[in-house]
């Protein structure tokens, strides 16, 4: 009776090792671009909870904005992605920006963020 040796072989090894090196990689290049997403939104909610914030002008609420979002090095959130327009219930938050990171040679990777917070007298309103 014969025993054949059975497992992966070196050259299968390094195909998995690559495979898995360039999604650790590009989870790198992604994972920094989400967590500013994050701390927008968690900006925006902390921002909803403020109290009399309906009754503040939009140029402190920006201002409120950035001073969270500063905290938490987002850097790529500029003052031009940032809408404040009234609504019924007091303010809506608006925040639309994109992040580009270069990948590898001439690739980029695009994250298209969107998101919006409506600032209220009630408290907080998804």
């Amino acid at each position: 009776m014969k025993r054949t040796q059975s497992g992966i072989t070196l050259l299968g090894f390094v195909i998995v090792l690559a495979v898995v090196g360039l999604f650790a990689y590009v989870g790198m290049k992604l994972f920094p671009m989400y967590s500013e997403y994050y701390s927008v939104k968690t900006a925006m909610k902390g921002l909803s909870n403020e109290p009399g914030i309906a009754s503040s002008d939009p140029r402190r609420i920006r201002d409120l904005f950035f001073r969270r979002l500063y905290i938490s090095y987002a850097e790529n959130v500029k003052e031009e992605h940032v809408k404040v327009t009234r609504v019924d219930e007091g303010w809506r938050m608006d925040v639309s920006y994109e992040v580009r990171k270069p990948l590898i040679a001439n690739l980029d990777v695009v994250g298209k963020f969107d998101t919006s917070q409506v600032l209220s007298r009630a408290g907080p309103v998804d």
